[in-house]
């Protein structure tokens, strides 16, 4: 259930609020919202605890939480999530784009590819230091010192760090390079992994696995918010159906169904969601006029001799492109394309096709 506080309630009514909510049993998730704050209480415990907490100083309402999923429900919180990592702001109008090659493979690869998305004006670089692959023989990352590169584009761009992690025990070493945890879609019911990043202090990116629905999607998202960490991002990569002339299925219905039912904001991947680089831009388009809060796209400044995901992956020129049509998108749809201030290229080149 979740105790609705009064307007003008004052920190001394919360934290006995808190108390109270504590001291039976459940557990409080304090949410602070532009006009008012709630508490939620989590726990199987029901009845008398209702009729206990609607009496507290500064209590409006104590109302029950339908939806399985408590803390990222609408029903808790009825303004969306805003999600700002350094040089990456993601919902709450904001739409964030976050770009890099699938794996980091040397200092020059990531520096070119940080400095081209930079310009062209994406907010994040991704790249994968650790990567799980359905093969064992394939490329598998160059662990710490993959991190250690994108600490050093981070160092020279500004960009926020997105990268994977993959075990719990690996949490602590990946928070101390990049900016947001990325859980990819074959941990996404890891549930110790989404534990340990829930106290990790770093944002995540959250992404659906290939058979979850989206009910599941969105408990995976409870186990990290549960564990105190607001700064959750879920992210549609596409799932597994019978076509074949896709890598997966990109199911962009999955973002305004996400919107009614969570304020958590919903980043949209078309580099996995299709497996081919030729449909990634015209789907990232489609991403972005459907209402996604995010785009995750991969881009490598030598697709064909990358080592991972290079059909799929953009080159710096393509990347441009896409992030024209997008911005142009995002303004006529009424979003701002973080960071709002586009290099002078960019601007030159939306210009251009208006």
């Amino acid at each position: 259930m979740i105790v609705v506080m009064e307007p003008n309630a004052t920190p001394s009514q919360i934290e006995h609020m808190v108390r109270q909510i504590e001291g039976l049993g459940l557990r409080s998730h304090i949410i602070r919202g532009t006009e008012r704050t709630v508490i939620a209480a989590i726990g199987e415990k029901r009845g008398q605890a209702k009729e206990s907490l609607e009496t507290g100083p500064g209590v409006a309402a104590v109302v029950p939480i339908l939806a399985p999923y408590k803390v990222a429900s609408r029903e808790v919180k009825s303004e969306p999530t805003s999600v700002v990592v350094g040089s990456l702001a993601v919902g709450a109008g904001a739409l964030g784009v976050i770009a890099g090659p699938c794996s980091v493979e040397s200092e020059t690869q990531i520096l070119d590819t940080a400095r081209a998305v930079k310009q062209a004006g994406a907010g994040a670089l991704r790249g994968g230091a650790f990567k799980p692959r359905t093969s064992p023989y394939s490329f598998q990352g160059l662990k710490e010192e993959g991190l250690k590169l994108l600490a050093a584009a981070r160092e020279e761009t500004g960009l926020a760090i997105v990268t994977e992690v993959v075990s719990p025990e690996d949490v602590d070493l990946v928070a101390r390079y990049a900016d947001v945890l990325q859980i990819g879609a074959r941990n996404m019911q890891n549930y110790r992994l989404l534990e340990a990043v829930g106290g990790c202090g770093r944002a995540v990116l959250l992404k659906r696995g290939p058979s979850a629905t989206i009910e599941e999607l969105l408990l995976a998202a409870e186990y990290i918010l549960n564990g105190g960490n607001p700064n959750v991002m879920l992210c549609e990569r596409g799932i597994r159906t019978f076509e074949s002339h896709t890598r997966f299925t990109l199911p962009l219905a999955t973002v305004p169904y996400l919107h009614r039912k969570t304020h958590l904001p919903v980043v949209v991947d078309p580099s996995h969601g299709t497996g081919h680089s030729y449909l990634v831009t015209d789907m990232a388009a489609a991403a972005v006029a459907a209402g996604a809060d995010g785009l995750i796209v991969e881009v490598h400044p030598d697709p064909e001799n990358a080592l991972s995901d290079g059909y799929q992956s953009l080159n710096i020129d393509q990347f441009r492109a896409l992030m024209i049509r997008c911005r142009a998108i995002a303004e006529a749809v009424g979003r701002v394309v973080e960071p709002a201030e586009p290099s002078p290229f960019i601007e030159a080149s939306v210009a251009t096709i208006r």
